[in-house]
C-alpha cells in the first residue's frame, strides 16, 4: 500500500478490544503499517473514554462487543453506546469499527451520516490487507459502511449532497467554489462528498478517479441528468 501524507505525520492510534490476543494482534498489524505511530490500548468502554480524553488519538480502531468496565460482560450495545458518545463528543475523530457485530451499527446510522471524521467498517472476517485498506480510508476522512447489511437498502441522499453534485457536474465548480456558493467550508464539502460516495458505494480504486466514478454512479441513479 502506498503511503499517504497522513502516514508521514506522527499518529496516535487507540485500539479497543477486550480480548487480549485480538488486541495484541490488531496492534501488531497496525504497528507494522505505521511504525512511527504511538499506540494506546483499552479493554473496556470506561478505559477507552479515559484514554481518548487524555491522549486525543487521531484514529480509533474498536470492537463493538466490549464490557462497560472491568469484570463486566462484553455486549455489542456497550460498544454501540461508546461509539455514539465518541461521534457526539469528537465529531472529527477518525474511527474504524472492527467487529463481528457490524449489523448493530444500523442503530446509529444518523450519527454515522452526520459524523465529520473518517468512518469505516471492517468485519473481523476480512483479510489483514482489506482491514488495513479500511484504516487507510478512515485516515483519509472517508466513509465506508457497505459491510453493514441493510444500511443502504434504500438509497437516501440528503438535499445538500445533491446540491454538491449539481454544482460540481452541472455547473463544473471545484470544491472551493462549491463551498463559497453554499456558504460553508471546503472541509464540509469534502465531508458531503464522502457521505455521498458511501451512499453510492463508490470507494477508492487503484487507477480510477473517484470523482468521475461518483458522477457515473450518480447519473445511473438518476441523481443528476
Amino acid at each position: 500500500m502506498k503511503q499517504t501524507c497522513t502516514e508521514k505525520a506522527l499518529l496516535k492510534i487507540l485500539v479497543i478490544d477486550d480480548h487480549e490476543s485480538v488486541l495484541a494482534g490488531t496492534a501488531n498489524v497496525l504497528q507494522k503499517q505505521y511504525p512511527d505511530a504511538e499506540f494506546i490500548i483499552a479493554i473496556n468502554a470506561k478505559n477507552a473514554l479515559n484514554q481518548i480524553t487524555t491522549s486525543q488519538p487521531d484514529l480509533v480502531v474498536m470492537d463493538l462487543s466490549i464490557p462497560d468496565n472491568s469484570g463486566m460482560t462484553a455486549r455489542p450495545d456497550i460498544g454501540v453506546q461508546l461509539l455514539r458518545t465518541l461521534m457526539k463528543n469528537y465529531p472529527n475523530l477518525n474511527i474504524v469499527v472492527q467487529s463481528a457485530n457490524v449489523r448493530t451499527l444500523v442503530r446509529v446510522r444518523p450519527d454515522i451520516d452526520s459524523h465529520k471524521g473518517g468512518f469505516t467498517v471492517a468485519d473481523k472476517s476480512l483479510s489483514t490487507q482489506e482491514m488495513l485498506t479500511r484504516v487507510d480510508w478512515a485516515l483519509q476522512g472517508l466513509t465506508h459502511t457497505k459491510d453493514i447489511k441493510g444500511i443502504h437498502s434504500v438509497l437516501e441522499v440528503k438535499p445538500e449532497w445533491l446540491r454538491v453534485l449539481t454544482l460540481a457536474f452541472e455547473e463544473g465548480l471545484q470544491d472551493k467554489a462549491i463551498a463559497e456558493r453554499m456558504c460553508m467550508s471546503e472541509r464540509m464539502v469534502r465531508h458531503y462528498w464522502s457521505k455521498l460516495q458511501d451512499a453510492l458505494s463508490v470507494y477508492p480504486e487503484e487507477g480510477k478517479n473517484i470523482r468521475i466514478q461518483t458522477e457515473i454512479r450518480a447519473r445511473e441513479e438518476g441523481l443528476i441528468d
